[in-house]
Parts: structure tokens; C-alpha cells; sequence
């Protein structure tokens, strides 16, 4: 056996955010919610999609943010994408150099660090 890919990435929220991830990952960042399955939605949470990437966002207690850890999330137009995290009140910092990309870190509403990366 091998790992053939990933299907999604989880990172946590605090209860009652699904407005604010809305709001961020479909309003700025422009991906799709996924309606969960029914038995999994009672637990809150909401998951998103955007091309190959997904991201699930589940509630969890005492949630502390990943500042570290992160998603690094390939987008088509990184200073299009800036601009409209600033325009939304979001920090975002150009990252350092990277061969074929241009990249920079921001955060989701609930304090998780995203990495966005564009390949040039």
C-alpha cells in the first residue's frame, strides 16, 4: 500500500463560526461550501472546496489556532487573492522566495495560518 493523495485537510473552529467560515473561505476566497453528510453535520462545522482542495472545518472544544501547522493552498492570481483579503480587513504577508512560486501566509477567522501559493 501506498498514499496516493490527500482529500482533505481538517482544521479546527470554535463552536457557532460556520457564518464567519462561510463568509471567509466562500465570500473571499471564492470556494464552494460541500454540504456535509447529515450524521456529521450535527456536530457543526462546514466544508469547503475550491478546485482539487478541500477543507473541512470542524468544531472543537477549548479550540486553540494553528499558527504553525498549516494548508498551503494553490490559487490562480496570489495578488488578486491579496488584495481582496485586505479589502476584507484580513492580514496578508508576502512569504519568502520559493522556486516557481510566489506565496505569502494569512489567517482564517479563527486564528489558523493558511499558506497561498501561486506557481509562476
Amino acid at each position: 500500500m501506498t498514499v496516493i493523495g490527500i482529500d482533505h485537510v481538517q482544521l479546527a473552529m470554535p463552536h457557532g463560526g460556520e457564518e464567519q467560515a462561510r463568509r471567509f473561505y466562500s465570500g473571499v476566497l471564492g470556494m464552494r461550501e460541500i454540504a456535509k453528510p447529515a450524521h456529521l453535520a450535527v456536530n457543526g462545522g462546514v466544508w469547503f472546496e475550491g478546485g482539487s482542495a478541500r477543507v473541512h472545518l470542524g468544531v472543537e472544544d477549548g479550540h486553540v489556532p494553528s499558527r504553525k501547522a498549516h494548508p498551503a493552498l494553490l490559487v490562480e492570481d496570489l495578488a488578486t487573492v491579496a488584495h481582496r483579503l485586505e479589502m476584507a480587513g484580513v492580514p496578508f504577508v508576502p512569504g519568502k522566495p520559493l522556486a516557481g512560486y510566489v506565496r505569502g501566509d494569512t489567517t482564517d477567522p479563527f486564528g489558523n495560518r493558511l499558506e497561498l501559493m501561486e506557481r509562476v
